[in-house]
């Protein structure tokens, strides 16, 4: 029995719905899936390699933990970024970056906004205030909307998502229809 059964529902829809994504989508998402995927991969190398774009951003805009949280997130954009290009587990990895997204939004646009960011400003105008933001967030707003678009659609045709539904669909296929529920006598004879 179980405490809260609505709720052990409502978490086996959205795993199933996380798990069995879409084969329906056009397959120029193979484009969208390229460029968020690209960019999330060369993003969480740039982590590693650069200390200013991982730990000493981190530090700058006041991550807990930056030694820790850059890794991690380098890690993540890593990982995430392949995933996203070959097109595996595509619902799953849009949830973390979508999180990542917004977080990135949050810790710097803000800061800009208010003409108070730690990170060096732009070059040029606009510097602080609304329009910086706008033109600042343009690749987190990107990204976002990628993920998201990624999320309700899945990876499309192209995809190894696809490739396993395929899979599976044919494996099901072949399985015998299951029973109502009520067992025959050979399957009863079948268990003893």
């Amino acid at each position: 029995m179980t405490l809260f059964p609505e709720r052990t529902d409502t978490l086996a829809k959205v795993w199933r719905w996380l798990a069995n994504p879409p084969t329906s989508a056009p397959a120029a998402t193979i484009l969208i899936r390229l460029m968020a995927g690209g960019v999330f991969l060369w993003e969480g190398v740039l982590k590693f390699v650069y200390p200013n774009q991982g730990v000493g951003r981190f530090t700058k805009i006041g991550i807990p933990f930056p030694e820790y949280s850059a890794d991690f997130v380098g890690g993540l954009e890593i990982v995430g970024g392949i995933l996203l290009l070959l097109g595996l587990f595509t619902r799953f990895i849009t949830i973390p970056f979508i999180v990542e997204m917004i977080v990135a939004m949050l810790s710097t646009k803000i800061a800009i906004f208010l003409g108070i960011s730690p990170l060096p400003l732009p070059p040029v105008p606009p510097q602080t205030g609304f329009w910086a933001v706008l033109h600042e967030i343009r690749s987190e707003y990107a990204q976002l909307l990628t993920v998201t678009f990624l999320l309700i659609v899945g990876a499309g045709p192209w995809s190894l998502d696809a490739l396993l539904m395929r899979r599976k669909g044919r494996a099901q296929s072949a399985e015998p229809p299951k029973s109502n529920g009520r067992s025959t006598a050979k399957e009863l004879a079948d268990i003893r």
